[in-house]
C-alpha cells in the first residue's frame, strides 16, 4: 500500500528558515524562489531538475501556495 503525504506539511514557515519565508519543509528553498523561476518561464519539472533533492510534488505545492497567495509573493518578488 502507498503511503498518502497531507499536502500540508509540505510547505512551512519557520523564524531563522529562509528568512521566516515559506519554504518547502525540509529545504532552505522558498515558495518565492520556486515562484521567482515560475515567473520566468521555467516549468516544475524543470524547477525540480534544478534542485535533485526536490520532487516535483514539492515544486507543485510550492506553486500551489504561491497561486493561493499570489499578491502577497509578487509584491516580495517586486522589492
Amino acid at each position: 500500500m502507498a503511503t498518502l503525504t497531507d499536502i500540508g506539511s509540505l510547505i512551512a514557515q519557520t523564524p531563522g528558515v529562509c528568512g521566516g519565508r515559506p519554504c518547502i519543509s525540509g529545504t532552505a528553498v522558498s515558495v518565492r524562489r520556486i515562484a521567482g523561476w515560475y515567473k520566468q518561464g521555467e516549468t516544475p519539472e524543470e524547477i525540480a531538475d534544478q534542485y535533485g533533492h526536490l520532487t516535483l510534488s514539492q515544486v507543485f505545492a510550492a506553486l500551489t501556495y504561491y497561486h493561493a497567495n499570489r499578491d502577497a509573493i509578487d509584491a516580495e518578488l517586486a522589492e
